[in-house]
């Protein structure tokens, strides 16, 4: 049997395959019921992918719950103009 060495010294450290541009890849604990639900969402779609629809999901949240801060501070500006004007 032939003994192969290997040379290292060159090597980098990190994933082989690096992900695209605007994506990083990291580990998450997500509840197994909301895991599953998604990859039958994916399922009865007929394919895809379960992680571009958790991705969608939560810039959803984002984009609601910047509305929601955005209506709230013209709430309070109407508000404060309002007691200004009295």
């Amino acid at each position: 049997m032939k003994i192969i060495e290997y040379d290292f010294k060159n090597a980098k450290q990190g994933p082989v395959v690096k992900p695209p541009p605007g994506k990083t890849q990291i580990t998450i604990r997500i509840d197994t019921d909301i895991l599953n639900w998604f990859r039958e969402q994916v399922h009865k779609r007929g394919g895809g992918n379960y992680q571009t629809h958790i991705n969608e999901a939560l810039r959803e949240y984002v984009r609601i719950k910047d509305r929601a801060l955005e209506d709230t501070i013209r709430r309070v500006i109407r508000e404060e103009l309002k007691e200004l004007s009295r």
